[in-house]
């Protein structure tokens, strides 16, 4: 099952702290690679970081909560709010993937 994971930073945070734990973050991401499939920043027309996205497979949503809970971006206050939607990807690569 496919889920999109929707990060809002919190404001004044976002820079430095990304900064500082960055290679964990992403040494984190390639542990995880088998589920999260997708990872990136979001960030305002003006430049600045709004936060960050995540598309990852898995079987459940309680799994992707403990994946958000593992990142070491969690315990530093960089993220103001989580969002875990479930999605049906219904187009990629040119082509419709499924019938709904």
């Amino acid at each position: 099952m496919k889920f999109v994971v929707l990060f809002e930073d919190n404001p004044g945070t976002g820079d430095d702290v990304r900064t500082k734990h960055m290679a964990d973050h992403l040494a984190f991401l390639e542990r995880h690679s088998r589920h999260v499939e997708a990872a990136g920043p979001l960030k305002r027309q003006d430049g600045s970081s709004a936060g960050g996205l995540w598309i990852v497979d898995a079987e459940n949503e309680d799994f992707v909560r403990g994946l958000v809970e593992e990142d070491p971006f969690w315990p530093t206050g960089l993220r103001k709010s989580v969002g875990i939607l479930y999605w049906t990807q219904v187009f990629a690569q040119g082509r419709r993937q499924i019938i709904p």
